[in-house]
């Protein structure tokens, strides 16, 4: 987990580009894929990049998304404190939980055939 903006210890601001917002302010991406390449050359293991937000929700974020992203960084950094690697955080219930990595990618999680029933009401 890499925050926008963050700064490789020994280098300068990573962007994608050097385009700028409405304000004048220069628009923040890029770290993620850095740290991505960082990771396969240092380990030889593939590594990607997913943008929370992108994932998280599909239009304008809810205070509820706000939240839950917040609640994420904080126990990801909590499971960094304490050495747990190897590990993710994820939402069970209300309730944000530490998960062995091996377990989170064991099998193919799949969706309960009925709640197809229910997305067909809002998307035909």
């Amino acid at each position: 987990m890499v925050a926008e903006g963050a700064v490789p210890k020994e280098g300068q601001l990573v962007l994608k580009d050097g385009t700028a917002d409405e304000f004048g302010h220069v628009r923040l991406s890029g770290i993620g894929e850095w740290v991505a390449r960082e990771i396969t050359d240092r380990t030889g293991q593939d590594a990607r990049t997913t943008v929370l937000g992108h994932v998280q929700r599909g239009g304008t974020p809810s205070p509820y998304d706000r939240w839950l992203a917040t609640r994420f960084g904080l126990h990801a950094v909590d499971a960094v404190e304490d050495g747990a690697f190897g590990t993710m955080v994820a939402l069970r219930g209300t309730d944000i939980v530490r998960v062995p990595l091996a377990e989170s990618t064991a099998g193919t999680k799949t969706v309960d055939p009925s709640l197809y029933d229910e997305f067909e009401v809002f998307f035909g």
